[in-house]
């Protein structure tokens, strides 16, 4: 027993130790506007008095996430006047001398024990496997999905982000969840004023109500069913944060999007007040509300895929349905993310890490479960390779066309709709597996 714990934490060890390397090595990689939005949280938490944190407006990135969030982020400042007391400075606008951006990205990487001690806890829930083979044990396989998670890796550590450690929160609440303890509670933030889709639209069910309704305009205008100077003005595909009407099709309203988030999640919810699964259901019953919010929720962002992805590991080991749903949504999901690291330098990085984690995940999962023959049937590896061409053709192909500059939303839209299709396939097979689950008395619990 001793030995084999000795040998459960050297591999862990190197794992975390691995990716951490991996993440200081991207020290120096492109950043997002999401860089200076912290690093002016970190100034007017650390110049201003609490009373004025959420008034102060000097820089159009204002604090407008939950308190708890500020004050990590004051904790943080009296860190930061150590490397370099300028970008404190609440009008020092865009400032990312190097001590800045070197103390931003390893204040993320730091961060990110909450998260290792996380997926160090979600293992301990998993059953013992007694078997030598290292790729057959279900803690080592969730160890890589999670701690070597290629969204959350571009995310946080190239596009820049703290997601690694509230997502850690989020693991730690599932973990304490499946030895007993109540679950922590999540809020959720609506934008209402941003409009019903991002710049680049979420892969989700309003990608394809908008290109439904751009396709019907289109041909509405062609047939001389629709008057071209009567349709309204602002276009969804402008790639603008903005409010907009429809063409053709009901225009959304926030309301809307609530009561379709919530008709998306009940028949889930039901499910797990009659019939619990206990840690299972609970579980399985938390990724369905997180996708159902976010295939109709209202300016989904596109990382806000990874709230479903990084639960849905936890069950990918353990059940090959789930596996299979995890391949799914995960491949396409985190391809759908490609759109935020859009410079060239960044082109073969997020390229390769995809690659790496994609075959890890297919060679591991199908080793897991390799008895009942493929996991996935030719139409979804026929879909997911598809991913291919939409690749070549959006960053190598469409760049060199006359179309570029007439219409540079393009491949972002086609990268949505594609994807859209996978996530909301995905989203249905999960519904269906939750709802046809057998009840946790007939399965081996989790210790």
């Amino acid at each position: 027993m001793a030995a084999s714990m000795t040998h459960e934490k050297s591999w862990f060890l190197a794992l975390a130790l691995g990716v951490t390397f991996l993440k200081c090595l991207l020290i120096n990689a492109y950043h997002s506007t999401d860089f200076e939005v912290h690093r002016n949280w970190l100034a007017l938490t650390h110049s201003l008095p609490v009373s004025q944190w959420y008034y102060e407006a000097t820089s159009e990135w204002t604090l407008d996430y939950p308190p708890l969030f500020a004050w990590f982020e004051y904790g943080l400042s009296h860190i930061a006047q150590f490397f370099d007391k300028e970008m404190l400075v609440v009008q020092n606008l865009n400032y990312a001398s190097p001590a800045t951006i070197l103390f931003q990205r390893l204040s993320v990487i730091v961060a990110d024990v909450v998260f290792f001690y996380a997926v160090k806890e979600c293992c301990k829930c998993l059953r013992e496997d007694k078997g030598k083979d290292l790729l057959a044990k279900p803690p080592f396989i969730l160890t890589v999905l999670l701690l070597w998670n290629f969204g959350l890796l571009i995310v946080d550590h190239i596009h820049f982000q703290y997601n690694g450690f509230l997502f850690g929160i989020l693991l730690l609440s599932i973990a304490r969840h499946f030895q007993g303890q109540l679950p922590q509670v999540l809020s959720r933030l609506f934008p209402f004023k941003r409009g019903l889709c991002h710049a680049y639209w979420a892969p989700n069910i309003w990608a394809l109500y908008n290109i439904a309704d751009k396709a019907f305009s289109i041909l509405g205008v062609k047939f001389k069913l629709l008057d071209i100077n009567k349709l309204p003005k602002a276009s969804m595909t402008g790639g603008l944060v903005q409010e907009f009407q429809h063409s053709v099709l009901p225009s959304v309203s926030p309301l809307a999007t609530l009561v379709c988030t919530l008709l998306s999640i009940l028949p889930a919810l039901f499910r797990i007040w009659h019939r619990p699964n206990g840690a299972r259901g609970f579980l399985r019953c938390l990724v369905v509300c997180a996708l159902g919010s976010f295939m109709f929720g209202w300016h989904v962002h596109e990382k806000a895929i990874l709230m479903a992805i990084l639960p849905l590991s936890l069950l990918a080991v353990e059940s090959r349905e789930d596996a299979r749903i995890f391949l799914i949504l995960s491949i396409t999901g985190h391809y759908s993310l490609f759109p935020l690291l859009f410079t060239t330098q960044e082109l073969p990085i997020k390229i390769f890490l995809m690659l790496l984690f994609t075959i890890f995940s297919v060679t591991s999962l199908k080793t897991l479960f390799r008895k009942g023959g493929a996991l996935l049937n030719p139409l979804e590896a026929t879909y997911l390779l598809g991913l291919i061409p939409l690749e070549l053709i959006c960053e190598f192909v469409y760049p060199l066309t006359v179309w570029q500059k007439t219409f540079p939303f393009l491949p972002l839209m086609l990268t949505s709709v594609y994807c859209a299709l996978g996530v909301t396939y995905a989203f249905i097979r999960l519904y269906i597996s939750l709802l046809a689950c057998s009840d946790t008395t007939k399965k081996t619990k989790m210790q």
